[in-house]
């Protein structure tokens, strides 16, 4: 888990090379024919990339997003009506079988899929109208770090080049070397706070929601450690009554017009003596876990899940655990 973390950065400058021409290509049958919605389809961390993707489709495209529920299509056998739509599908292995229903089944409704996978002579690759390969690499720990990081930049390069936005774009080449930095940052007091802890509460909201999703994952799987993700706004709605003295919490802020938010809902919790950790670019103060800056808000959760990977295997191996082979799990998970 830790050698391929830390090959993140490079993967993903090897996938921006390797996928410009295709991604241009895209945007130009995109531009030229609108999807009228774009339907994300996947599972696990793959499903956490697919939060991401919706949050950055909508706040820079302005199209609306959905997730589609797997189940619906394999299980179900529903139609759903996908014409004119963009139907993106995300899996590491792509051969899950309810992926690739579903992925049938938008295609025969009218829709574009696009899928973003780490094997390109997989079922899915071969079944989509367009593939974007992950150019993550041979992963083998179960924990998937590269090939998660891999499928957001996938998706931050594609609505760069969609949206032509000339501070995304620059954002873009500038985000390898800013992974770079983030994975030599110092989480050293997360793994000591949290060696002993037995729940937490992991938030984040709009873009960083799936940065949250996704550590929530990784302390379960590689930590055997119970953690649940939250928006900074939606753990008011109840769950934040049981936060106090002693119930830990790892909070992921933006550094957008939501980051201060979540930032001040960081500080309530502290307050009521809960140990708190904070994670944003530039802040400063006790509990807060170092990131360098980013080029833009969009890399932040990017550079903010490349750190925290090197605090989950670290806090793995203190807590007597082995994290490339978690119990019971495996690394492709064929659901139908």
């Amino acid at each position: 888990m830790h050698s391929e973390a830390a090959e993140a950065a490079s993967a993903v400058a090897r996938q921006f090379a390797a996928n410009a021409a295709t991604i241009d290509t895209l945007v130009e049958r995109l531009r030229a024919h609108p999807p009228r919605f774009i339907v994300t389809c996947a599972r696990g961390s793959s499903d956490h990339a697919a939060t991401y993707g919706k949050y950055l489709f909508e706040t820079t495209l302005g199209l609306v997003t959905a997730s589609a529920s797997p189940s619906v299509g394999s299980v179900y056998a529903v139609q759903p009506r996908l014409d004119d739509a963009l139907f993106v599908v995300i899996s590491q292995s792509g051969k899950s079988p309810d992926l690739l229903r579903n992925a049938e089944i938008a295609k025969a409704g009218g829709a574009h899929v696009l899928a973003m996978v780490n094997v390109a002579d997989s079922p899915l690759a071969k079944l989509a109208d367009t593939v974007l390969p992950l150019h993550a690499g041979p992963e083998t720990s179960v924990a998937a770090t590269k090939s998660y990081l891999c499928s957001l930049a996938a998706l931050l390069q594609l609505t760069a080049r969609w949206s032509g936005d000339p501070q995304l774009l620059a954002a873009v080449d500038a985000l390898p070397a800013a992974m770079r930095a983030a994975w030599a940052q110092d989480w050293s007091p997360l793994v000591s706070g949290l060696r002993l802890a037995d729940h937490l509460f992991v938030l984040g909201r709009g873009l960083g929601l799936a940065g949250a999703q996704e550590a929530a994952l990784k302390f379960k799987e590689t930590c055997g450690l119970h953690a649940e993700a939250f928006s900074s706004a939606e753990v008011k709605h109840g769950p934040m009554a049981i936060v106090g003295p002693d119930f830990p919490v790892l909070v992921f802020a933006q550094d957008d017009d939501i980051g201060a938010g979540t930032a001040a809902v960081a500080a309530e919790f502290q307050a009521r003596g809960a140990p708190v950790w904070l994670a944003r670019p530039g802040a400063s103060g006790p509990g807060v876990l170092p990131l360098p800056p980013s080029p833009h808000p969009a890399c932040t959760p990017i550079l903010t899940v490349q750190a925290f990977y090197g605090a989950a295997n670290a806090l793995s191996i203190a807590r007597g655990h082995d994290p490339d082979v978690p119990p019971h799990l495996n690394k492709v998970t064929e659901t139908t």
